[in-house]
């Protein structure tokens, strides 16, 4: 019998001036970046979230304090890597992923091919099993302002 399961994940960061942007994996041109412990690469920590949700692995704070060291401005390409070890350790597998980027600013457009390529690439997968897309907010609320950026993430593992 096939195992399935689903996983939700969820972050958000703020945005400051002067600091790098990334998402997915990926380097965005952007006068602003996100506050975090960790490179701040809201959509892998959303993935990982969903990923260690659908087999019930606790979150990304569980396993990745931002109180410790060790994650200090680590690459969070590097967190994405150990949870699917961690996947695959308990003989899981992403049958497809989809994310979901909220931000105002900049046009994320340009960067979605790269992104799925990059997240396709960690989860040993092949790109047209990882959805990337993104969105404004209409400029509503702290995304709209430009305060933040928030990412929904889902996938399927399977056993």
């Amino acid at each position: 019998m096939t195992d399935i399961r689903i996983g939700n994940g969820y972050d958000v960061h703020a945005l400051a001036e002067g600091l790098p942007l990334w998402l997915g994996g990926v380097k965005i041109e952007s006068g602003v970046g996100c506050v975090a412990h960790s490179d701040g690469d809201v959509a892998i920590h959303a993935l990982c979230d969903a990923v260690l949700g659908a087999l019930a692995l606790g979150d990304i704070g569980e396993h990745f304090p931002d109180n410790s060291d060790e994650f200090k401005g680590i690459d969070s390409k590097i967190l994405l890597h150990r949870v699917m070890g961690l996947a695959a350790d308990r003989g899981y597998a992403v049958g497809n992923a989809d994310i979901t980027i909220a931000m105002q600013r900049p046009k994320l457009a340009p960067y979605i091919t790269s992104m799925r390529e990059t997240i396709a690439d960690i989860m040993k997968v092949a790109v047209d099993r990882v959805s990337v897309k993104a969105t404004t907010t209409e400029k509503l609320g702290f995304v709209g302002r430009g305060e933040g950026c928030e990412v929904f993430a889902t996938v399927l593992m399977i056993k």
